[in-house]
């Protein structure tokens, strides 16, 4: 691989595979070799669309009730965003650029105690600097849909 990718196209390729995989504790080397270049293509499509993603998402977040009780923690449930995530319906993408604007990572840690939670707010904190975005842009792109 050293041959034929960069430095950073290695760094990518790893990050890529550690996203894209349910627990990164786990990642074994085979699923690496088996289905890694995959994921890796996958992961650099998913990234140049990642406006286009952004916004399908949010049209999902914000179709099921108001801004607030999509993030709101009531009690030890998780918030709809993240029950959405769990679900499928909306990528790490989307909740690395929305804690990154919101900052409710910080909420969530004070107030959810389970594995769950505990192990997605570790994604989000892991993955989150390989996630470069242009905040003036997206905080717009969430404005159009809180109007």
């Amino acid at each position: 691989m050293s041959r034929t990718k960069t430095e950073d196209e290695i760094k990518n390729f790893f990050v890529a595979n550690f996203a894209s995989c349910d627990d990164p504790q786990t990642l074994w080397i085979g699923e690496i070799i088996k289905n890694g270049e995959q994921n890796y293509k996958n992961w650099q499509k998913k990234l140049q669309s990642l406006t286009y993603i952004f916004k399908e998402e949010l049209d999902v977040i914000f179709s099921g009730g108001d801004v607030v009780s999509n993030f709101k923690v009531i009690g030890s449930k998780h918030p709809r965003i993240i029950k959405l995530y769990l679900s499928g319906k909306i990528s790490l993408e989307t909740l690395v650029i929305l804690n990154k604007i919101l900052n409710y990572k910080s909420n969530y840690d004070k107030n959810l105690v389970d594995p769950i939670w505990e192990f997605t707010s570790m994604k989000i904190e892991k993955y989150s600097p390989f996630i470069h975005i242009d905040m003036d842009k997206y905080k717009n792109i969430i404005k159009e849909f809180i109007k």
